[in-house]
């Protein structure tokens, strides 16, 4: 709970309050929790069902208790979350899987529904007393199994609204109520008692027909649907744990002159801590010793290690990269850099608007009417004298006609296929409410670092000396590669890992090195096969007086202008070469691009790096330059705001990102597509996860997600129609019991069909040549190579 004090104008004071909701079962409660508050004075309420949680801004005197007491008279619970764990604390014991209950409820159910399914649906299977053991079977799956709908049901009744959960109990209660009337009082309990297959149309008393097949039937499915949609629910509320789990469990602290290690949530803003080689930097703070470079690509997009030193700044959670490093903590716990973000991440989740599903929205309607209908049947029924059995008779066939069974399936049996399909092409969707998203989307952000590039450094051009300039020692282009690459492979920075890299790619093995030297923040000496090779910044090479000649210092010039890292190399005293570094982009990043437009989308580069990078990187992509399609220099915080002010532009966003950097603009956006070859933060925030480190997959995923929502509106369509042509039979009496279940599993046939054709859905991928699909970074980096030469 925060307390934020107003102005001096203003008359009070508001707390903000975050309430964690339990018993939702749709979107339509959330919206009702939300309703049930704003009718507080002065408070001011958004509730978030895929998160659980209710962000309440209330006046100071309002305690909240009485917050608590106001979701409880909806009908639902409410509780003060516990506060956060500090960043970098060891994990405390693992929450308990809430979908457990549910996965139990649907396995029970399944096992007791299909023997009743099979011996209601083959005449070779009912033998004598059969409908006695389906009984048995369906009585524990309409009771035990459905309760949770029949709770909802109850709790939505005493409110005067309906849901889905409303039409399903009603649907089951019914047919299981019918059946045990025809079993008991009926001749459906007979010895020997048959469903034959009769397509006709005639009136009747029901007395001997059952429906345990339907009650069981649609249980299962039904449960089925609320089983993934629960666990995607709990993937997603991951994020968080993800983000703070990054930091440093441990720390080596310095204490009287010795280093002792502990854990990194005993920290204390003055205390001085050593970080290694490769270790993370445990919290935010200022280098007091040692000089290093930073990897802090996670945390700031930035694809080069920045250099740090002496009186320099680092933020917890980056890699040291090189040196030795001691520094002295300035924030710890809540007040990092790191927990911040996890807080944007937090913001950005319960900012989004609850979407309404489809099939509630339809039950929303649907049910009362059905129950009205059913009320006028019987009184009709009645007052024309046809008798109670046979109104009675005729107003449960109205309510079993509507049961859901079709509906329940709609989205389930759809998104099954399609996510199962998607998950074939590497595209992972994480629930129903995801597809309403890629319908409305017009506008893609792309983040560049990693997800448009390949995220890594990797030596794109070698341009030599004029030969005045280089000596006649006969050093050509690939003696001077070699040279260099040996040198730089024995430092432990990242730019000098890609130079050597560059080189064994090219030219093979690298030679050993002498009398190796490493300067501090300017680069690197030796001595390689009897050549002395000095590879750095050319302050490196002025401090041993060998300036570099106009033509090197050009290139230098124009490499940097397309914000790439430039390296010059002296061989025996004179200047030879320089070498670029850059993150090169993806092969098939401009077909991603140009698939986007295809799809009516704008494409917008993101990127935390400087404008000359932009500009060049969406260049080469086909991102049209301009300050609403290309935007640099962004900070983790800015990302969330880039995307907010597109949508309060009314663009509906898609956001396509890999780095801890992202995760807060991937939960902002209207719908989040996390690269699965990124932080795993990124990942959880993340609608949408591309397994692939292919872009192209972006466009699939938006292509898939589009087809699957098409193919559940057609199945709720064709749902919903089934029922309104049966209605007026079942009214008048005249619904055959064997027609009205073969009609229900014709609807679940059709259902089912329908949404089994999204396995034919292919890639576009998979139609390009094969050199157009090529995504080796060995590949790319040596026709870049290959580009610089010619």
């Amino acid at each position: 709970m925060t307390i934020t004090t107003a102005p001096a104008d203003a008359p009070t004071t508001t707390t903000d309050i975050e309430l964690t909701i339990g018993g939702m079962t749709c979107a339509s409660c959330a919206n009702r929790i939300e309703r049930k508050l704003n009718k507080l004075d002065g408070v001011t309420a958004t509730v978030n069902y895929a998160t659980e949680k209710a962000r309440v801004t209330a006046p100071a005197g309002v305690a909240p208790a009485v917050l608590v007491a106001q979701v409880e008279a909806a009908g639902y619970t409410a509780t003060l979350p516990a506060p956060p764990a500090a960043t970098g604390s060891s994990p405390g014991p693992e929450e308990p899987d809430a979908t457990l209950p549910l996965r139990h409820r649907l396995l029970t159910s399944a096992a007791l529904a299909v023997p009743v399914i099979a011996m209601a649906m083959v005449p070779a299977l009912q033998f004598t007393y059969w409908q006695w053991i389906s009984l048995v079977l369906a009585a524990p799956v309409v009771t035990w199994a459905a309760w949770p709908f029949h709770r909802a049901a109850w709790v939505n009744l005493r409110h005067g609204t309906a849901t889905m959960d409303t039409l399903v109990s009603i649907g089951v209660l019914a047919a299981f109520l019918w059946s045990l009337y025809a079993l008991l009082f009926g001749t459906a309990g007979v010895p020997g008692m048959t469903h034959p297959f009769e397509l006709t149309v005639a009136r009747g008393d029901g007395a001997g027909n059952i429906y345990l097949e339907v009650a069981a039937g649609v249980t299962t499915f039904i449960l089925a649907g609320r089983y993934f949609e629960a666990r995607s629910k709990r993937r997603a509320g991951a994020a968080l744990r993800a983000l703070l789990e990054l930091g440093a469990k441990e720390v080596t602290v310095l204490r009287d002159g010795a280093e002792i290690r502990v854990p990194a949530d005993q920290l204390a803003v003055g205390d001085r801590f050593v970080v290694r080689p490769g270790e993370k930097i445990a919290t935010d703070g200022v280098v007091e010793a040692g000089a290093s470079a930073v990897d802090a690509s996670m945390l700031t997009g930035e694809s080069v290690p920045v250099e740090v030193g002496r009186g320099d700044t680092v933020v917890g959670a980056t890699v040291n990269a090189a040196g030795r490093l001691v520094v002295r903590a300035t924030r710890v716990g809540s007040d990092t850099q790191l927990a911040r973000m996890a807080g944007l991440v937090e913001d950005a989740q319960n900012g989004k608007a609850p979407v309404q599903r489809l099939a509630d929205r339809i039950s929303g309607v649907f049910v009362p009417i059905v129950i009205a209908l059913a009320a006028a049947t019987f009184g009709f029924w009645l007052g024309t004298g046809g008798g109670a059995a046979a109104a009675f008779t005729a107003a449960v066939a109205v309510l079993i006609i509507a049961c859901p069974c079709a509906l329940g399936l709609a989205t389930p049996t759809a998104l099954l296929v399609g996510t199962g399909r998607g998950a074939q092409l590497g595209i992972l969707i994480k629930g129903p409410e995801v597809l309403e998203s890629t319908r409305r989307v017009d506008t893609v952000v792309l983040d560049k670092t990693g997800t448009v590039t390949t995220g890594q450094m990797s030596l794109v051009a070698v341009t030599m000396a004029e030969p005045a300039a280089a000596g006649a020692d006969g050093i050509d282009e690939d003696g001077v590669l070699r040279l260099a690459g040996a040198l730089e492979n024995a430092s432990e920075h990242p730019v000098a890992a890609a130079v050597a890299r560059g080189a064994t790619e090219r030219v093979g093995a690298l030679p050993e090195v002498e009398e190796f030297a490493n300067h501090e923040g300017l680069g690197v000496q030796g001595v390689v096969e009897g050549h002395a090779v000095l590879v750095g910044r050319p302050e490196l090479l002025e401090q041993w007086s060998q300036p570099l000649p106009d033509g090197l210092a050009a290139a230098k010039a124009a490499a940097e202008a397309q914000g790439r890292t430039a390296i010059a190399v002296a061989v025996d005293g004179t200047p030879r070469a320089v070498l670029v570094v850059a993150d090169t982009v993806k092969p098939t990043s401009a077909q991603a691009v140009a698939r986007f437009r295809a799809l009516g989308l704008t494409p917008v580069l993101l990127t935390g790096d400087n404008t000359a990078v932009a500009h060049a990187v969406a260049a080469e992509v086909g991102i049209d330059p301009g300050p609403d399609t290309v935007i640099a220099g962004v900070l983790p915080a800015d990302k969330v705001e880039v995307i907010t002010r597109l949508q309060e532009q009314g663009k509906v966003v898609a956001m396509v990102g890999d780095g801890v950097n992202d995760a807060a603009a991937l939960a902002q956006a209207d719908l989040g597509m996390a690269m699965g070859t990124g932080a795993d933060v990124a990942i959880e925030a993340g609608d949408i996860t591309l397994v692939r480190g292919d872009l192209r997959a972006a466009a699939d995923a938006i292509r898939l997600s589009r087809r699957t929502l098409t193919t559940i509106r057609g199945n709720l369509f064709w749902a919903f129609a089934y029922n309104v042509a049966a209605l007026p039979l079942a009214a008048a009496g005249l619904l055959n019991p064997m027609l009205a279940g073969a009609a229900m599993a014709f609807s679940s046939a059709f259902v089912v069909g329908n949404s089994l054709r999204l396995r034919g859905f292919t890639s576009r991928a998979d139609d390009q040549p094969a050199a157009a699909s090529r995504s080796s970074d060995t590949v790319h980096r040596r026709s870049a190579l290959a580009a610089s030469r010619a």
